[in-house]
């Protein structure tokens, strides 16, 4: 079973299906991974080890049966902590809900156990899914270099993920916390049309915001996970009733004739070199592999609207939180306590205005999509650079611009990958974004595993 641990999704299943592995040999093997690195690591919350035996003896059975019930059928996976799960804490990094036990399973949940997958536990976050952390909770560290960032929120599932402590991981995504993470910890990431998958049973931070999707080691992972969980439930009345494609339906295409938008400014403005020159090196690539580059100028007013994403989202969760904030703010960390009352005091009229700015940045944002099929820019502003658990329990100013290729598609809903794009001098994963069309997920897989067959950046893990 040696370096099974960074076998893809696909890989696993196959060997399932075949019998050459069992579910329960597996989630042991992940299991004794997870007690040998996670106490360094500090990925996971809540570890669920009896459940997740339990569950792949039963799923063991059902292979020997003839059952079987698609390509997460045994395969060991992880959620973020934000994600009910019945019987289980479910903590949302803040101490308020450590006590939190929940009497029902989230929609995807139930999507996931429905599927087959075992899931091994709950993973950690910062706090409310926001930019820090509650000096109550441990702090996921980056696998590729010890000290460094290992992303906003879903850093946890970014972290084991990486690491090998589960195939693939569910995160959220409000500001770019499924993009941050998977950037800097090397691993794909897909923020998912807004409303394609339910949130219902995922603890809100700005509901308007807020998605939910996959982080995996290759975009047929993220494929896959994201097949299952997406569609309409009747539960979230904010999600699509759309038809749900065959996410893989376009993942052996090529890409000729594929136009991608591509503002160089916009990529090189304010970027390390090293990042900004590896998203400039994909589009080459996929250039010389047929596919058209379309020059494009991102929204003039790109720094205005990302800046008024604060009002919105902080608004948003001070009425989430408003059983508990301000009554028990003492619970609250110092980042976090300090956003919701950011919150409370902002006005209608602060909250219209920066709403009518996102319907702006928004409608710029489609106005650019109508001649390309998908727009490239980098997932974050920058890689994983070195920080302090000091700095991360603290709350520090939030600088908006760091948001700028992330928040602009948390407003519009827009889909997204993030993929991984090479390693910079100190070793460190670098990352490209590709943008859709709404709906347009199957698009972005195809563009996905393209891209990995072109270059193999995601066959790079760090040496753990």
């Amino acid at each position: 079973m040696e370096d099974i641990h960074y076998k893809s999704i696909d890989e696993i299943s196959k060997l399932l299906r075949s019998k050459e592995i069992s579910s329960l040999e597996i989630v042991l093997y992940q299991l004794e991974r997870i007690k040998k690195l996670d106490n360094y690591l500090n990925s996971y919350a809540t570890l669920m080890s009896e459940e997740a035996i339990n569950r792949a003896k039963k799923l063991d059975k059902e292979i020997l049966q003839g059952k079987y019930r698609g390509p997460l059928h045994g395969v060991p996976i992880a959620v973020k902590d934000l994600c009910f799960t019945k019987g289980i804490r479910t903590m949302g990094g803040t101490s308020v809900y450590k006590n939190n036990i929940p009497d029902y399973n989230a929609t995807i949940i139930e999507s996931f156990y429905k599927a087959g997958a075992v899931i091994l536990g709950k993973l950690n976050l910062t706090e409310g899914a926001i930019s820090y952390y509650n000096p109550e909770f441990q702090i996921p560290q980056n696998p590729w270099k010890e000290g460094h960032w290992s992303g906003v929120s879903s850093s946890g599932s970014g972290a084991a993920t990486a690491s090998g402590l589960a195939f693939g991981t569910i995160g959220t995504d409000t500001g770019g916390s499924i993009r941050h993470p998977s950037a800097v910890c090397g691993i794909v990431g897909i923020k998912p049309t807004w409303g394609r998958v339910s949130r219902y049973g995922v603890m809100d931070l700005a509901p308007s915001l807020d998605h939910v999707g996959p982080m995996t080691r290759t975009t047929k992972d993220a494929a896959i996970m994201l097949q299952v969980i997406s569609g309409y439930d009747p539960m979230d009345k904010t999600s699509l009733y759309s038809k749900v494609p065959d996410m893989l339906s376009e993942s052996e295409y090529d890409i000729d004739g594929m136009k991608i938008g591509y503002d160089e400014k916009y990529t090189f403005e304010d970027m390390e070199t090293e990042f900004a020159e590896s998203v400039h090196s994909g589009i080459k690539i996929l250039e010389q592999n047929g596919a058209e580059i379309v020059n494009i100028n991102m929204p003039k007013n790109l720094r205005e609207y990302v800046e008024s994403w604060a009002v919105i989202c902080s608004s948003e969760a001070a009425a989430v939180h408003s059983k508990t904030f301000p009554s028990r703010s003492k619970e609250y960390g110092p980042f976090f306590r300090n956003w919701l009352e950011k919150g409370m005091n902002h006005t209608a009229k602060e909250y219209s205005e920066a709403n009518f700015l996102r319907n702006k940045c928004t409608g710029e944002i489609n106005y650019l999509m109508k001649d390309v099929d998908v727009i490239a820019c980098p997932s974050t502003a920058r890689s994983a650079y070195p920080v302090t658990p000091a700095e991360l329990y603290s709350s520090p100013k939030r600088d908006p611009w760091l948001s700028r290729f992330t928040v602009p598609t948390d407003y519009a809903g827009l889909p997204t990958i993030s993929l991984p794009s090479g390693i910079n001098k100190k070793g460190l994963p670098l990352s490209i974004q590709f943008i859709g069309h709404l709906l347009a997920e199957p698009t972005l897989i195809r563009i996905g595993c393209a891209y990995e067959r072109f270059t193999k950046f995601t066959n790079l893990h760090p040496p753990l």
